[in-house]
């Protein structure tokens, strides 16, 4: 439950009465969303980010525009069915997918691999396009293939998916169970080579993204890290307790390590009823749901293609937005405002909070934030600032 039970109402009511000033703080602040999986769309779906993609993705060009949004890291992401001698490919073409966009729009978005290069295109009024790896697996275990992502562009690298690798345990890996027992991995937490991918990415100037990563993990990464660790998209564990989220002592940690942590806008990871509600639908549409998962279909993708065809009975699970500002203060209560930002994850999530529904609506995070007593300078820190204070950190020389 929300902490203000009538914030809805009055978030309703009050909006109007800030439009300027949202609108006038929003223009003026850098906006950055530290993850977007817009590409795997593109690269899976055949979607073009150039096009108007309304009803089919959250995110297309003219949209980031809307949106007011500065800086956009695009994640490069495949799954675990890519092992290796496909992972890294895959994350090349990824990379010239997204080089190539980029070239066919040069007066609407820049590739950005620096901070110096970030204020140069926010400048121009462009789009500062950056590139994250999602998946310690796609370096296949090659310090080599780190460093030519990095050379590709590629600013972090979250150090497991939902999959681990040889050398670092997942938060799905570590807390699997089954009929009341752990079946996950044995082995927990980074390994020699594991401690090493840290090290080079400290070297390279590259973020340590711990979004996905098991706890053990998490703390291995945390004590070896001399830079601010990215966590790219993860929300709070006390108020939705599923193993992708941040716990309160994790949460202090980042604060002393001077990290910043990027809220998720999945529904599943911000309400915690959410999963339920979602079990009962896909109950509901159990022969659908039968016949993808013949077809060998990921459960994500499922999740997506069930709710494009029944798009009311899904929206009638989607949250309050009020519940990603519970999530927001959470944070800040317990390790201020300097540490929070937003990643959206939007086109890798079938859910996002009502009012949510595209990168489009990012200015109504910014309404949210003034109604919930928010300063300018804290919202300015928020919608992007404590993410350019790490990205400058990290590129400083040890």
């Amino acid at each position: 439950m929300t902490r203000f039970p009538y914030l809805g109402l009055f978030l309703f009511m009050a909006l109007p009465l800030f439009s300027n000033a949202q609108k006038n703080l929003h223009e003026h602040a850098i906006v950055v969303d530290t993850h977007n999986d817009v590409l795997s769309s593109v690269t899976l779906r055949g979607l073009n980010i150039e096009e108007d993609l309304s009803g089919k993705t959250h995110t297309d060009l003219a949209r980031f525009r809307k949106g007011g949004i500065d800086v956009q890291v695009f994640s490069i992401f495949c799954d675990e069915q890519y092992g290796p001698g496909q992972a890294f490919n895959y994350a090349l073409r990824e990379i010239d997918s997204l080089d190539a966009i980029a070239a066919r729009n040069p007066d609407k978005m820049m590739l950005v691999n620096s901070y110096a290069d970030l204020k140069k295109a926010v400048r121009n009024h462009k789009l500062a396009a950056m590139k994250g790896v999602e998946g310690g697996h796609m370096i296949e275990d090659k310090l080599s293939n780190l460093d030519s992502l990095y050379n590709r562009g590629a600013r972090y690298l979250t150090l497991t998916w939902n999959n681990s690798t040889s050398w670092a345990s997942s938060a799905w890996d570590e807390t699997k169970m089954d009929q009341g027992k752990p079946v996950g991995i044995s082995k927990k937490g980074l390994n020699d080579f594991g401690k090493q991918v840290v090290e080079r990415m400290n070297q390279l100037g590259m973020l340590v993204d711990l979004s996905h990563v098991g706890v053990q993990t998490f703390y291995d990464a945390i004590a070896v890290t001399k830079k601010p660790v990215l966590v790219s998209h993860s929300c709070a564990y006390a108020l939705c307790p599923v193993p992708r989220n941040l716990r309160d002592d994790q949460i202090l940690a980042i604060g002393k390590n001077g990290g910043v942590i990027h809220l998720n806008f999945y529904s599943g990871f911000l309400d915690s009823t959410y999963n339920r509600k979602q079990a009962a639908f896909m109950q509901r549409h159990q022969p659908e749901l039968d016949s993808l998962k013949q077809l060998k279909w990921p459960e994500y993708e499922i999740a997506g293609w069930l709710g494009k065809k029944h798009p009311a009975e899904v929206d009638s699970l989607r949250p309050s937005m009020n519940i990603l500002l519970d999530h927001l203060d959470h944070i800040v209560k317990l390790i201020g405002v300097d540490h929070v930002g937003l990643g959206s994850d939007f086109d890798g999530i079938e859910s996002a909070p009502q009012d949510l529904d595209g990168v489009e609506d990012m200015p109504i995070i910014t309404s949210a934030l003034i109604v919930r007593g928010y300063s300018n300078a804290d919202i300015k820190k928020i919608l992007g600032g404590n993410f350019l204070r790490i990205l400058k950190a990290a590129e400083k020389h040890l």
